[in-house]
């Protein structure tokens, strides 16, 4: 496996447009300096700060982000929090929870900053639990994807990619996209996001969701955005069309209130 295996699968994936799609992930990105409400600016990619703010964050109650490293969206989300609303920022990796809960020290004023904690269960477990079903208003996942820009900018991770790859964390989605879902309260707002370029991480993971789920689940597609392009459940962004930002897949799902 390696880079052939990677170029003929995205290849068979995207046809000609492969090749400018390519050469754009491994160019600049679209990043911007996101400074509202915060105490000092952060860095991020456009799409990125897109997909923080499709959540519908509730007047009250709380906000879940479930796999919240480095922290670039739980910012944005906090930079918009209405005042009766809280956020967990949620990361099971202790390295990158350390580095979460610094971004969150020296980019959020002192008055927001305790209203974001930190936390470090597994979000995919979390949801088989009853003390935790419904408990959210709304919740971020921002799931750990493929990230093939990623990929391409480590000769050494190129060379190691399998398909494998995809659908082990196609997999990891699944199981943290169903447990999102139940820990989602009724009327809430869901919002699943990757930075992977293939179907089976983006939209397969809500078609799933979907047919398990289907009578309590609706789609509350996001609204147009320059430069993204529609999936049948989302939008993705992608480099080569969205002026460099990007990959970046957003679904709004909602759940529906009981009777």
């Amino acid at each position: 496996m390696g880079e052939r295996e990677f170029d003929a699968n995205f290849s068979a994936l995207y046809g000609h447009r492969w090749t400018d799609l390519r050469d754009a992930l491994m160019g600049p990105t679209d990043a911007v300096d996101y400074a509202a409400g915060l105490a000092a600016p952060y860095r991020m990619d456009s799409a990125s700060v897109t997909a923080a703010k499709v959540l519908r964050l509730p007047e009250h109650g709380e906000i879940l982000d479930a796999c919240a490293a480095p922290g670039g969206k739980t910012l944005v989300m906090a930079s918009r929090l209405p005042p009766g609303a809280t956020i967990l920022a949620n990361e099971l990796s202790s390295d990158r929870r350390r580095r979460l809960s610094d971004v969150l020290d020296a980019h959020l004023p002192p008055e927001l900053r305790p209203r974001v904690r930190v936390s470090g269960f597994d979000a995919a477990a979390a949801g088989g639990r009853p003390s935790e079903r419904g408990r959210f208003r709304a919740i971020l996942l921002d799931a750990p994807c493929s990230s093939e820009r990623h990929v391409l900018a480590s000769q050494s991770a190129l060379d190691a990619w399998t398909p494998a790859r995809v659908r082990f964390l196609a997999q990891r989605q699944w199981a943290l996209l169903s447990s999102a879902f139940l820990m989602l309260a009724p009327g809430g707002s869901l919002v699943y996001s990757t930075c992977a370029l293939s179907p089976e991480e983006n939209d397969g993971p809500v078609s799933r969701l979907v047919k398990k789920y289907g009578q309590d689940v609706f789609l509350d597609a996001p609204e147009d955005v320059e430069g993204a392009e529609r999936t049948d459940y989302g939008l993705l962004f992608l480099p080569d069309k969205a002026g460099g930002s990007g990959p970046m897949y957003v679904c709004r799902i909602g759940k529906k209130e009981t009777a």
